[in-house]
């Protein structure tokens, strides 16, 4: 899953999630479904469990699990955690997505 980059930023959030959750063995799970106003939409959690066709792969100490059809969605795309005047929150830069909404949680293909 080296296609799907997770910052510094971001795997430093997952893990003071994961400490606030007090179960250690979370992991974050990546995925896209079909909706939002572009189209697709990204879905971001913590889990415990993995599926039969989800990949797993670990950055920054961080457990990624994907499922195989969002994994091809995502290739390529950085997650990113960032903090600002306005708020924070996980961002995703796909290079593969042709359009994004405003909020920056769907996208067009």
């Amino acid at each position: 899953m080296s296609s799907l980059i997770l910052t510094p930023s971001a795997a430093q959030r997952v893990q003071v999630l994961i400490a606030m959750e007090g179960k250690p063995n979370m992991m974050l799970r990546l995925g896209v479904s079909g909706g939002g106003c572009s189209g697709f939409q990204y879905n971001i959690e913590l889990d415990d469990k993995t599926g039969e066709d989800d990949v797993v792969s670990e950055q920054h100490g961080v457990k990624l699990v994907v499922d195989q059809t969002s994994l091809e969605l995502l290739d390529g795309t950085e997650v990113d955690f960032v903090e600002d005047l306005m708020g924070a929150s996980f961002q995703f830069r796909n290079p593969q997505a042709t359009s994004t909404c405003g909020c920056g949680t769907s996208f067009a293909m």
